[in-house]
């Protein structure tokens, strides 16, 4: 039994390999070694997912995370995934490249990560060659969920938005304007701010939704992968929901930069696997 994991801030996919292309989809709650210790990335894996596995018989599981930035945050993760499946060879790697070999194969690219965060990356089609860094949700996750979120927050609190999604807004959140700016800051506040694209895709149609999503997406491509070295002669793809929900918006940006779109998939998970299945198995 194998398992391929995509972990992102908000929630993690865990795709379990019984053999024969028999695969079990678990989920977890996201985690990062960013913001949790060993104890407590083993203590949402032993509560959530183990209950669900027979753990002993795992054999490989090839993990991609968020936050796995250095050798210090991967052993933060390692250790907790080596105590949990004790017969299993752990690989631990930074979701970047899990998306980059989700999307890519083993051709070169750009792969972008438009979820709750927000990354990038040059890919030659084995290993990551470039990367404009992320710089997190406090400076930077431009595109992303939490990105959005805040930018409509803002505009609520400022008075910007139109009288129409003000009203629909402020029936959406009743719990009220104190509420929400309490909650924004509080420990996992990029996942609470990343929340608000719900409300942006139920109005996605409407003119300035479109103009904030656009101004986001657009500020992403600008700052990232602009960025890279050719960038206008290798496809551009992106994983992840905010890419997807908003792909209409993701398109219309790409055209206006003359940047060529390749694969928009919502969830690395399946792709990934097969990777694994056909190539390093």
């Amino acid at each position: 039994m194998t398992i391929v994991a995509d972990c992102g801030s908000t929630k993690c996919d865990w795709l379990i390999n019984h053999g024969e292309r028999n695969h079990q989809l678990e989920n977890t709650v996201g985690f990062s070694p960013f913001f949790h210790t060993t104890e407590e990335i083993k203590g949402i894996v032993e509560e959530q997912l183990l209950p669900k596995i027979n753990a002993d018989q795992v054999t490989h599981l090839w993990f991609y995370g968020t936050g796995v930035h250095d050798d210090y945050r991967t052993e933060i993760v390692s250790k907790a995934l080596t105590a949990c499946f004790p017969n299993a060879k752990v690989e631990v790697e930074h979701d970047l490249l899990g998306a980059a070999r989700a999307v890519c194969g083993h051709s070169a690219g750009i792969a972008g990560i438009l979820g709750t965060g927000s990354n990038s990356c040059y890919y030659d089609g084995k290993t990551i060659v470039d990367n404009v860094p992320s710089l997190g949700w406090v400076l930077g996750d431009e595109g992303s969920g939490t990105h959005l979120g805040k930018a409509l927050v803002r505009a609520f609190f400022y008075r910007e938005l139109p009288a129409d999604l003000n009203a629909a807004f402020l029936a959406a959140h009743p719990e009220g304007a104190t509420a929400i700016k309490d909650r924004a800051y509080e420990k996992g506040a990029n996942s609470y701010l990343a929340t608000f694209t719900r409300f942006l895709g139920e109005h996605a149609s409407h003119p300035y939704i479109q103009s904030l999503v656009a101004d986001s997406i657009g500020e992403f491509l600008d700052r990232h992968i602009l960025k890279y070295s050719g960038a206008h002669n290798v496809p551009v793809h992106f994983v992840g929901s905010i890419a997807h929900h908003f792909e209409d918006i993701l398109v219309k940006c790409m055209e206006e930069r003359k940047l060529k779109l390749g694969n928009v998939v919502r969830k690395p998970i399946y792709p990934l696997a097969d990777f694994h299945t056909k190539h390093l198995d």
